[in-house]
């Protein structure tokens, strides 16, 4: 049986998580997510403030990507390949929070209809992609990877590309980096991130 994880929810009340996929789809409802810690091999939930978010219609990409784009040279793929990307995400040098158990629990919510991927490939070899969750007009974007150079880059333009023809409102990437500002990325308090989360769930957006 897995454990409860003891969580304080925005209005002081407690809350008990569970690391399964009912329950880490809950917690992202409430705008909670999960990180393995390696170091302590707990399951540890996560809600920061501020709350990094890519305003979809604000999206941009450089001259040079958008150029490679029209190119041609990735192909896009839709959660063909779902556990292969999460395994690309968990391959740094420097360590992963994508443990073995989290790869079973994102897996059964891709297989439930909540997880996807975006992938870019070229031929027959995955090269890059991102993986997040779905919650009615809300993408919760957990992590990218690419071994070919743009390969993320040019997941992440599809991936809200695909947002954007299907109606979502939110686009949430957790953390702020310097890679994602050049991408739009900005950072808003976790008290509006969790309203717009709250509006964008009610709605009846379909990812697939």
């Amino acid at each position: 049986m897995r454990a409860d994880y003891r969580v304080e929810h925005l209005c002081g009340a407690t809350l008990y998580l569970s690391f399964t996929p009912e329950g880490v789809e809950y917690a992202y409802r409430l705008g909670l997510f999960p990180m393995h810690d390696s170091r302590s091999g707990e399951i540890l939930w996560y809600r920061p403030d501020p709350r990094a978010i890519i305003p979809i219609e604000e999206f941009h990409i450089s001259h040079s990507l958008a150029k490679r784009m029209r190119r041609g040279d990735f192909e896009i793929r839709i959660d063909t390949d779902f556990i292969g990307v999460m395994r690309g995400c968990a391959n740094r040098p420097e360590g992963t929070w994508i443990s073995e158990e989290f790869i079973d629990v994102y897996g059964a919510l891709h297989q439930m209809g909540v997880a996807h991927s975006v992938e870019t490939w070229m031929g027959n070899t995955l090269v890059g992609g991102t993986y997040g969750i779905a919650i009615g007009g809300a993408f919760m974007a957990e992590s990218m990877f690419h071994y070919r150079s743009d390969a993320s880059k040019v997941a992440l333009a599809a991936l809200v590309d695909r947002l954007q023809s299907r109606g979502f409102m939110l686009l949430d990437t957790q953390y702020l980096t310097n890679h994602l500002v050049s991408l739009g990325a900005v950072e808003i308090p976790h008290r509006v991130y969790y309203e717009r989360l709250r509006r964008a769930i009610r709605m009846g957006c379909s990812f697939s």
